[in-house]
């Protein structure tokens, strides 16, 4: 049984319900946060400690795991103080605000040993364990080319809180906030990303930060990927479709957790069809979203085997974003990986931006 502290009651109540779901591999004891009332109406009767004290949080020696749910400005040094409380961290998105803070926090980890767990939920579904099962057949093939729609709906009332849309606050606008899950996405899919291109405008909104974006990868496996980013849609829609030379992949356009809805699996070869449909048949009920997420965690932490997301996926998370802001600001191709000597790796701020 793996003891869980929570830090803040706004996405920590659907990292609580995660929790819920798998009460034979976790304990929820405490719930921190400065809006007790808040607190008090996620926790409802549940024997779970409310607190507005960090400090106690980290001195409890009930506690194995903190996880970070606060406004992004806080996640570099609050994950720091979990760290060297001699907790295990898992950290909401985005991990931090640049690569500096990144490879200081892979350094920590290994020094005191002890795992920080980026939060990538959008992995766990039964739609990417189809993916993998066609892979596995030797069905997919080679990749060639994807799109993602990242097409949602932020009005000013959601920027009514006062840390978003700002830079100081929320470290990013649409590409670190909204669509850094998709892209997470599209790498485990498709590899990794060899170089990129980008546009970010600020259309939708009164705020600090871009609310559109168009970006241009490509593949270190020569595959070729586009982003479309708005928060000035109709409703919220994620969209991918990826081609490779053996099947061609279409999500559904659930939001938040696009690998929980249906995907079609289309065979190049309609010959192959039949052989597709059987593979994708034969993968049974998942682990999904924030269950998936937390079960793959319980079992790294008791070293079974497992697909949890690993602090350097996190550190890859926040190197694109790095080079989607660079190449947005010169104009320029921006070529991964980024080095220490890199403008942005201290921070895309606009006052560190050299």
């Amino acid at each position: 049984m793996i003891t869980v502290a929570i830090l803040g009651a706004g996405i920590g109540r659907e990292h609580l319900d995660g929790y819920h779901a798998l009460p034979d591999l976790f304990e929820v004891k405490t719930l921190c946060d400065l809006d007790r009332a808040r607190a008090s109406e996620v926790v409802g009767e549940e024997p779970i400690t409310i607190t507005d004290n960090l400090s106690s949080v980290l001195a409890d020696p009930r506690i194995d795991l903190v996880d970070v749910c606060l406004p992004p400005h806080l996640h570099y040094p609050v994950t720091m103080q979990v760290l060297k409380a001699g907790k295990h961290a898992i950290c909401e998105k985005p991990l931090v605000s640049s690569l500096a803070d990144a490879d200081s926090l892979i350094s920590t980890s290994n020094t005191l040993n002890k795992n920080v767990y980026p939060v990538f939920q959008y992995r766990y579904g039964r739609a990417m364990s189809q993916v993998q099962a066609l892979r596995d057949a030797g069905l997919l093939g080679t990749p060639y080319a994807a799109s993602i729609e990242t097409h949602w709906c932020r009005r000013a009332d959601y920027y009514a809180i006062d840390w978003r849309g700002t830079w100081a606050g929320e470290n990013g606008g649409a590409v670190l906030g909204h669509a850094i899950h998709n892209h997470d996405l599209i790498t485990a899919l498709m590899g990794p990303i060899q170089s990129l291109s980008a546009f970010t405008t600020t259309r939708v909104n009164s705020i600090e930060t871009e609310d559109c974006a168009s970006i241009s990868m490509q593949m270190m496996n020569g595959a070729l990927v586009t982003s479309s980013i708005t928060l000035g849609a109709a409703d919220d829609t994620t969209r991918l479709k990826l081609t490779f030379s053996g099947v061609t992949i279409t999500s559904g356009t659930a939001p938040y957790a696009p690998a929980t809805d249906t995907w079609t699996f289309t065979a190049r070869d309609p010959a192959l069809q039949t052989a597709v449909d059987d593979v994708i048949n034969s993968v049974g009920d998942v682990p999904q979203g924030f269950t998936g997420f937390l079960s793959a965690i319980a079992a790294d932490l008791n070293q079974q085997p497992a697909e949890a997301v690993t602090l350097a996926d996190g550190r890859q998370s926040i190197e694109l974003v790095a080079a989607i802001y660079h190449a947005a600001r010169t104009g320029t191709v921006v070529t991964l990986p980024l080095t220490e000597d890199h403008p942005l790796y201290a921070g895309w701020h606009p006052s560190k931006d050299s």
